[in-house]
């Protein structure tokens, strides 16, 4: 399967099967690939019948289209900068049915929220790049670098997230777990009753990602949660509650 990239470059793509084959997803072969972190930032939304979130560089779609299928009386808006993720994003939309009630457009970190003109949601949520620091991990290819860093800094996207939500309203985010001190910074003073779900590979191993949930304006104290371990010794690929997780079966629940 092959679709035109920037610049009308040719790009070679395949489609992959998500939440036990319920949803399909086309992305490139080559360069940054959806995977187990848009599906459990999909799963940590929490949104009520007839919300409105966003999600701010939704890439091909994974994240925003595997939470329109887990809320399916909910309106989504996916914000991606890159134009050949924008398109298939598009595509995939189309794919699944979603048209009635998922959009995608372009927008930069950069401009800032209000450069879209939108009305402020009830949830804003984001898979950012993991790195800002040129200097803090071998160059990746450029096909993947827009997927890896940040440019406008990881501070920039927590500052658009809580300013696209209403008073009150909840930001989300997914981020490597040595980043949680730079991710509180950047959501004090203006967002808080933040509560936090480790993620760890296995029980004894220490957790590699943070989901990060808080309200803008919130004032209730900070919550650690229970952490979600993906894996154990069995033998099997994941863990029962994980697998039920990724197969949209279960949510990854706040309590």
């Amino acid at each position: 399967m092959r679709g035109l990239g920037e610049a009308g470059v040719a790009v070679e793509t395949r489609e992959s099967r998500l939440l036990g084959g319920r949803l399909r997803l086309i992305q490139p072969v080559r360069g940054y690939r959806a995977g187990m972190d848009a599906a459990l930032l999909a799963a940590a939304v929490a949104l009520k019948s007839g919300a409105r979130a966003m999600e701010l560089g939704c890439g091909p779609g994974a994240a925003l289209l595997q939470t329109a299928a887990r809320h399916p009386h909910v309106a989504l808006v996916g914000v991606e900068r890159d134009a050949a993720a924008l398109a298939l994003a598009e595509q995939n939309v189309e794919l699944n049915g979603l048209a009635e009630r998922v959009c995608v457009r372009g927008g930069a970190v950069a401009d800032g929220f209000r450069a879209l003109e939108l009305e402020r949601f009830d949830l804003a949520f984001a898979n950012p790049p993991f790195f800002d620091d040129p200097g803090a991990l071998r160059a990746p290819a450029p096909e993947r670098a827009g997927a890896w860093m940040a440019e406008d800094g990881l501070a920039a996207w927590l500052a658009f997230l809580i300013d696209a939500v209403k008073d009150g309203g909840q930001v989300l985010m997914i981020h490597r777990a040595d980043r949680l001190g730079d991710i509180l910074a950047g959501l004090s003073p203006r967002a808080g009753s933040i509560r936090i779900r480790p993620i760890q590979p296995r029980a004894d191993e220490p957790a590699k990602r943070v989901i990060v949930r808080a309200q803008r304006g919130g004032r209730a104290p900070l919550v650690m949660l229970p952490p979600l371990v993906l894996h154990d010794r069995s033998g099997a690929k994941h863990t029962a509650e994980a697998d039920a997780i990724l197969r949209g079966e279960a949510a990854l629940g706040w309590d």
